[in-house]
């Protein structure tokens, strides 16, 4: 257990599993604590695997004062929704996996700058900015063989947002990463940071945080790394974890 001495001065959030409900949305109990704690002075995040365009509504939402990092830590927003940096995965690496997905017959998304592919994807994949690839996948096998193939590829980035899904960004790109990014723009270092979440993406936030918490609806692992675990998603584990280190 990391030492409570640590000032919590950021607290970054996911979303899907973690901050947001079944029903993806926030609970009031998750507002509350969140609007309390800003109020204290702490800046509050939202770091997810989501794209901008899905996540932005949440955000603005809440009234943050602070960034927004979307797509596993590509792409980092400030509180006005101005891009401050986005790191591009390579066409060639989405054209690879494309084909995967295509001659395994299994379910992908894929998300550009300015829009998310499902089902069908462009004729020309060079003239587009890339910035994640994803598969779902039911059969454990064929998650494992494609799992495989995409780390002996070398190149990506490897997490996850839910156990039947697979993730792939840029090499290097992850949450923390970004999440050290903003503490540099914030004059904040990583041990005065605060990380919640449940599944592989949110792993390293957790594990470099000053204080990292696993939701009780978190994959073994996360729980397994975290310092902390909370109650789930559906128990208002935010408030909780909020209530017990911050407030």
């Amino acid at each position: 257990m990391k030492k409570r001495s640590n000032e919590i001065k950021l607290i970054a959030l996911d979303l899907d599993g973690t901050l947001l409900n079944d029903k993806g949305k926030v609970p009031e109990e998750n507002r509350y604590a969140i609007r309390e704690v800003e109020q204290k002075g702490v800046k509050v995040l939202v770091s997810t695997g989501r794209p901008f365009a899905t996540c932005h509504e949440i955000a603005k939402s809440l009234e943050l004062s602070s960034y927004l990092i979307t797509v596993n830590g590509s792409e980092i927003y400030d509180n006005k929704g101005e891009l401050v940096e986005r790191t591009i995965l390579g066409s060639d690496l989405v054209q690879w996996m494309y084909s995967l997905s295509q001659k395994h017959k299994m379910r992908f998304w894929a998300a550009s700058s300015n829009y998310v592919w499902q089902k069908e994807m462009p004729e020309d994949i060079s003239s587009h900015e890339w910035i994640k690839f994803g598969f779902d996948i039911e059969d454990d096998n064929v998650r494992a063989h494609i799992l495989t193939l995409l780390k002996e590829n070398g190149n990506l980035e490897i997490s996850n947002s839910s156990p039947t899904n697979i993730e792939a960004n840029a090499l290097g790109i992850n949450k923390a990463k970004a999440v050290e990014k903003v503490c540099g723009l914030l004059g904040l270092k990583m041990e005065n940071v605060m990380a919640v979440g449940d599944s592989l993406n949110d792993i390293v936030m957790i594990r470099e945080a000053g204080l990292g918490v696993a939701m009780g609806n978190a994959q073994d692992i996360v729980k397994e790394t975290a310092d902390w675990v909370t109650c789930s998603n559906l128990n208002n584990g935010v408030a909780k974890a909020i209530r017990e280190w911050v407030l």
